[in-house]
C-alpha cells in the first residue's frame, strides 16, 4: 500500500507540547510578535524543525496581508561578500520566524535588477534586501520596503576602510596603493571613500589607485601595476577585499618582491582562508551577521541590535617599511 494516508498532520498544537509552551506562544513566535524571548523563540522554531511543521503561507497571507517572506535581489553570490551575505540573510529571516526567496540577477544591467526586484514583489515578499546589486540606480519608487545588505550610506564600510589605513600609517607607511573593486559597486565606493578619508585625515597622500573586478584573477592581472608603484618608492598596498588581496600577493612575488619585505598588502572582509594565505593576510572584518539582522529587521519595519563595529585583524602581510620605525 503506497503512501501514508493515516499519519496525522503536525499542527500547533503538537509543536506547543513539543517546546513546552502554550499555543498563542507558538502563534506568536510564527507570527513575529514583538517581546518574545529569544530562549522560548528558539524552542519554537527547533520543535517547528523537528516535527516537520509547514506553515501555510498563502493560507496566512490571505488573513495577514503578509507573506512572511523577505525577498533577497543578488548577484555575484560566486564571490565570498556575496555568498556570505546570503547566507547570513537567510539566517537572520529564519530567526525571526521568516523565509527567504532569492533572485539572481545580472549586476551589470539595471533594467534586470528591476525585473527581479518585481518577480519578487509579484510573490508577495514582505520587503526585500539588495546583496551586490549595484547596477541599481535607485530604492524608491516600489511597494515595499527595499535596502542594500549594508546599509545605503556605507558608514560601517568606510570605518572597515579606514582602520587599515589606519593600521598602515602606524606602521610607518607614508606612501599608500589602492586597489579597489569596480566602481560601480556600492561597496567599493563606500571603502575608496574611507580610505581617502583616513588618507586625509592622517595627512598621507593616495600613492595611486588601481581597479579590480573583486577576484584573485584581477589582483594577479594587476599586480605588474602596483609593482611599478611600489618600485616607484610605495610601500604599501590596501586592497578592496581579500580575494583580490591573494591574487595581488602572488603576482608581486612572482615579480621579485617580497610581502612585507617589499611592500605591505591589507585586504578586506577576513575571509575564511585569509589567515591561511602565504603570507597569512591582514585584513578587517565585519560583522555579516549583524548587518544581514539589521537589513531583515528594517525592510520588516522591525527594530534589531545595530552590527557590532569592524575589527582589524592584523596577520604577517603587513609590517613596518625597511627603514622606518612604527609611528
Amino acid at each position: 500500500m503506497s503512501g501514508d494516508t493515516g499519519a496525522k498532520r503536525i499542527g500547533v498544537r503538537e509543536v506547543a507540547a513539543a517546546a513546552g509552551v502554550s499555543t498563542q506562544t507558538v502563534s506568536r513566535v510564527l507570527n513575529g510578535y514583538p517581546g518574545i524571548r529569544d530562549v522560548t523563540r528558539e524552542r519554537v522554531l527547533d520543535a517547528v524543525a523537528a516535527l516537520d511543521y509547514r506553515v501555510n503561507n498563502a493560507a496566512r497571507a490571505l488573513g495577514t496581508s503578509q507573506t512572511r517572506t523577505v525577498g533577497v535581489v543578488a548577484s555575484d553570490a560566486v564571490l565570498h561578500g556575496p555568498s556570505a551575505g546570503i547566507a547570513a540573510l537567510e539566517r537572520a529571516a529564519r530567526g525571526r520566524g521568516r523565509w527567504i526567496s532569492t533572485a539572481y540577477t545580472d549586476s551589470d544591467d539595471p533594467a534586470d535588477i528591476d525585473a527581479a526586484v518585481r518577480h519578487l514583489l509579484d510573490q508577495g515578499v514582505d520587503g526585500i534586501v539588495l546583496v551586490a546589486a549595484h547596477g541599481a540606480t535607485s530604492l524608491e519608487g516600489y511597494d515595499v520596503p527595499l535596502v542594500p545588505l549594508y546599509g545605503e550610506s556605507g558608514s560601517r564600510q568606510r570605518a572597515a576602510a579606514a582602520l587599515i589605513v589606519d593600521h598602515l600609517v602606524d606602521l610607518g607607511h607614508g606612501r599608500i596603493v589602492e586597489v579597489a573593486g569596480p566602481a560601480d559597486w556600492r561597496e567599493a565606493r563606500a571603502r575608496t571613500r574611507g580610505v581617502a578619508d583616513a588618507l586625509h585625515r592622517r595627512g598621507v597622500e593616495r600613492d595611486g589607485c588601481v581597479e579590480g573586478d573583486w577576484s584573485a584573477a584581477s589582483g594577479s592581472a594587476i599586480a605588474g601595476a602596483v609593482a611599478d608603484l611600489v618600485r616607484a618608492g610605495a610601500t604599501a598596498v590596501a586592497v578592496a577585499n581579500d580575494q583580490m588581496a591573494l591574487g595581488l600577493v602572488a603576482g608581486l612575488v612572482e615579480r621579485g618582491l617580497a610581502v612585507p619585505g617589499d611592500v605591505s598588502v591589507a585586504g578586506f572582509d577576513d575571509n575564511p582562508d585569509a589567515a591561511f594565505y602565504t603570507p597569512a593576510l591582514t585584513t578587517v572584518r565585519l560583522d555579516v551577521e549583524g548587518e544581514a539582522a539589521e537589513a531583515v529587521a528594517t525592510v520588516l519595519g522591525e527594530v534589531a541590535e545595530p552590527p557590532a563595529d569592524p575589527v582589524l585583524v592584523p596577520r604577517a602581510s603587513t609590517a613596518a617599511p625597511r627603514g622606518a620605525a612604527p609611528s
